[in-house]
């Protein structure tokens, strides 16, 4: 197997980098991981013992005005008794799916054209979409951080809210936050990625670093090949290869809106006015769920906010490899229009400032990059889109086509994995697994499944 990697080192959106001033490490993209625990790749793969993560008792946190905020504890009780009359409703709606986490997680990570094989899961998982989606997401709270915490998380998919797509990903991701929590892995991202790399070579497989796909004629002859790249890329590297037909739907996917990101090196930890702020690895900033959403839908209206939506994440509170002793690292994005040109550090400073005054203080330096600048450094991130594809409805299920298998191309021996797949943005592994899956079964006529773990490899088998 080769592997040809654009980058002069494999990573992209989950790539470690010195960004801001030497000795801090920032992630380039990804940060926190969810489905570290959760994803089926990633159970076969036996990540938990290739990397080594650590699990803020608090998976995020929601500041709001007054010095008051919603934690999220790993523990779901806990958080509910601290959400004082929305405790209960809070704990009865996530309660279903954070004891059905991992089945959560298999449901979500496969193609919805294919009948659930736990239809109870499925079920709980749609009615709770279904009321946190449309009008009525307000109709079991009476205060305002329960429903905040709930749409600082439905915002990491940059959709308008409310709606169905975005609030099935804010709540399979709470669900997980309150299962087995939110991991940062130990030394950045690019940990995920060097375990990845490891295993290859393990295999007697290859890397080949700063060579960049043009065309398929480019490759080797080989019985498969996967391209982790757009749909837009897909058909620019097949040329005549690809039949119109598949090039006409391949052209019909819609790519969505961007994040401008901006990393510091601080002097200090961020002086958050509320305590429980400080031992939280993810934030999501922005104030109240009506203010969140008016953020949001500027954005789909192809404007920028005032009060900026700002989701931020804490690692070297948990990660002593991050920054020189005493002095810490600050990882934040926010949304903006496709292809903006916009620098939003100003913006996202005073975002911060207002939860946590003083925090201008502590910068001792600083990374802004544009939407543009952030395609710059990843193709796949077209016009600044970090999901590779609007993740909507309409294109959970047409991604990139309407198909039980759309990780096959109608060209024999290809298959297109990535995020612009089934099932869609982040850091999860499933995309290539799925289509590597997929080549198993319709190229070499085995749906046996690979064993994936580290005892394989270190028993040379």
């Amino acid at each position: 197997m080769r592997v040809f990697e654009r980058a002069a080192a494999a990573g992209g959106g989950a790539s470690t980098e010195e960004l801001t001033l030497p000795g801090f490490r920032h992630d380039v993209c990804s940060a926190v991981h969810p489905l570290a625990f959760e994803s089926r790749f990633f159970r076969e793969f036996g990540l938990t013992r290739r990397v080594p993560f650590a699990v803020p008792e608090i998976s995020f946190a929601h500041p709001l005005d007054g010095g008051r905020a919603g934690i999220a504890y790993r523990d779901l009780e806990r958080t509910a008794e601290n959400l004082g009359a929305d405790g209960r409703a809070y704990a009865s709606l996530m309660r279903p799916l954070v004891e059905r986490s991992t089945r959560v997680a298999d449901f979500t990570g496969d193609t919805l054209l294919r009948v659930p094989r736990d239809i109870p899961t499925a079920l709980a998982f749609g009615l709770a979409a279904l009321e946190q989606g449309s009008p009525l997401w307000n109709a079991r709270f009476r205060e305002d951080a329960a429903p905040a915490m709930l749409t600082g998380v439905a915002s990491h998919s940059i959709l308008p809210l409310p709606g169905l797509a975005s609030s099935g990903a804010g709540l399979a991701l709470t669900s997980y936050a309150h299962a087995k929590g939110w991991p940062i892995p130990i030394g950045g991202s690019q940990s995920i990625i060097d375990a990845m790399v490891a295993d290859l070579l393990a295999h007697g497989g290859e890397l080949v670093t700063d060579h960049e796909v043009g065309s398929l004629d480019e490759l080797p002859a080989s019985r498969v090949t996967l391209l982790d790249v757009t749909p837009r890329a897909l058909s620019r590297i097949a040329g005549e290869r690809m039949p119109q037909r598949y090039r006409k739907a391949l052209g019909r996917f819609r790519y969505g809106n961007a994040v401008a990101k901006v990393d510091f090196a601080l002097s200090a930890p961020v002086p958050w006015s509320h305590p429980e702020l400080g031992r939280a690895g993810t934030l999501h900033l922005g104030g109240t769920r009506a203010e969140i959403a008016a953020a949001e839908n500027a954005v789909a209206h192809g404007t920028l906010s005032d009060s900026p939506y700002v989701l931020v994440s804490q690692p070297s509170l948990f990660d002593e490899t991050r920054a020189p002793a005493g002095q810490h690292t600050l990882w934040t994005y926010t949304h903006v229009p496709a292809a903006s040109r916009a620098d939003r550090s100003e913006a996202v400073i005073r975002q911060i400032e207002r939860f946590a005054p003083g925090f201008r203080d502590t910068i001792l330096g600083m990374s802004s990059r544009t939407a543009m600048d952030v395609e710059r450094h990843n193709p796949n991130y077209l016009r600044g889109d970090i999901s590779s594809g609007t993740p909507d409805l309409a294109q959970l299920l047409r991604r990139p086509v309407v198909s039980p298998d759309p990780w096959k191309t109608p060209m024999h021996g290809v298959y297109l994995c990535g995020a612009s797949t089934t099932p869609g943005p982040g850091v999860h592994g499933l995309a290539g697994w799925h289509a590597a899956l997929s080549a198993l079964r319709n190229d070499f006529g085995t749906r046996m499944l690979p064993n994936l773990s580290p005892d394989h490899v270190s028993a040379g088998e």
